[in-house]
């Protein structure tokens, strides 16, 4: 039942973006011929992307996790849009100054586990769900903080590279 929300979620933003894309006719017809082939997809292209998608997505949570967020830009679309627990924080580049390289300078470290990641690919662009755990040891007094974390992602194919171009992210105790 979550998978099924999850991707009919997904579906529906996917839907809201194409709608307000400058490419929406093309990405619109690649999608429909995608949902019509599917089946017959070459599974190399498929897995090929997938790989790609992984390595995008490990290279920022490597970077978080060594506390060091520098180059990360290159990861997500300049117009990309980031919400964190409920509240937007604007495109990657606002959050990287205004949220997330101040929260770093706090945590002495930052270590992810269980991590698990759900992806599908529908042309040039590729819907993920990330779970894990993660713990925080805050540096000024060695504070353990626990949680249990999901991200959600839009990724987008440009000039033959996938970046992220929505984020999703939140936690739990």
């Amino acid at each position: 039942m979550k998978k099924i929300l999850i991707t009919a979620f997904l579906l529906g933003m996917l839907v809201k973006l194409l709608g307000q894309s400058k490419y929406s006719d093309t990405d619109r017809e690649a999608i429909k011929q995608f949902m019509n082939n599917r089946d017959s997809m070459p599974v190399l292209s498929q897995n090929k992307s997938e790989e790609e998608i992984k390595r995008v997505l490990k290279q920022y949570n490597i970077a978080v996790g060594k506390l060091d967020v520098t180059g990360t830009e290159k990861l997500f679309t300049k117009d990309s849009k980031i919400y964190e627990s409920g509240g937007s924080e604007g495109n990657y580049a606002q959050y990287l100054e205004h949220h997330l390289k101040p929260e770093l300078k706090e945590f002495k470290s930052f270590t992810y586990t269980d991590y698990k990641v759900e992806i599908q690919v529908a042309g040039n662009y590729a819907f993920t769900t990330e779970t894990y755990n993660y713990i925080i040891l805050v540096a000024t007094d060695s504070t353990e903080v626990k949680r249990q974390g999901v991200a959600t992602s839009v990724l987008n194919k440009l000039k033959g590279e996938w970046r992220i171009m929505i984020n999703h992210n939140s936690s739990r105790k």
